[in-house]
């Protein structure tokens, strides 16, 4: 994984409360291999599901937004099914972090283990965020994973909690089996002491 510390970029607000999996990856995608897998990310949205022209109302299609790294989304985000491809296809766009209130707890888990920083914030400075953006496309927000905080455009600040492991994984672009690997040592000399054979 690439390492995620501080971000500095593009954010595009998406408010619509209770955005399911399905719609963030639809299902028919789901098992497509993944190169070019950013293609899929709000495929229904992005493009008409009969004529696959561009639907230039979707906030992700608009200049302004173009290249963006951060969402800033309604309550409820990542809900419905636990599959963890609609990280995959939000990573492979380009988002690294994303600013909501609430989010589905599978959706939630799978965003740290893949590089993805979830940010939970106060419902106040999450419209506040959004004002400005949906205001100002190309507008810039920051996460400074380190000090566990996020800065609006304006220079707004609010902290955020992170437990200590997660922090650590997405700041080295680790996955768990990296940080396990990190161990390898202890678990050797474990190994020895309590393998086969040993009392």
């Amino acid at each position: 994984m690439q390492p995620l510390t501080t971000l500095d970029a593009v954010a595009v607000p998406l408010p619509a409360a209770d955005i399911d999996t399905d719609q963030i990856l639809p299902a028919r995608f789901m098992h497509a291999r993944r190169t070019d897998y950013g293609r899929y990310f709000f495929h229904d949205q992005r493009f008409d599901p009969q004529s696959g022209a561009v639907r230039p109302e979707c906030a992700l299609n608009r200049a302004g937004y173009a290249h963006a790294q951060i969402l800033v989304t309604g309550p409820n985000f990542g809900c419905g099914s636990s599959r963890e491809q609609a990280v995959h296809t939000l990573l492979d766009f380009g988002i690294r972090a994303i600013v909501g209130t609430t989010f589905g707890d599978i959706f939630f888990s799978n965003c740290l283990k893949n590089g993805v920083l979830p940010i939970r914030a106060d419902a106040a400075f999450v419209a506040h965020v959004s004002a400005w953006l949906a205001e100002g496309p190309g507008a810039r927000v920051k996460v400074d994973l380190p000090a566990q905080r996020v800065v609006a455009p304006d220079g707004t600040t609010i902290a955020f909690e992170i437990d200590a492991f997660s922090k650590e994984a997405l700041a080295g672009g680790l996955d768990e089996i990296d940080v396990t690997l990190r161990l390898r040592e202890k678990i050797d000399d474990f190994e020895r002491r309590h393998g086969p054979g040993r009392t």
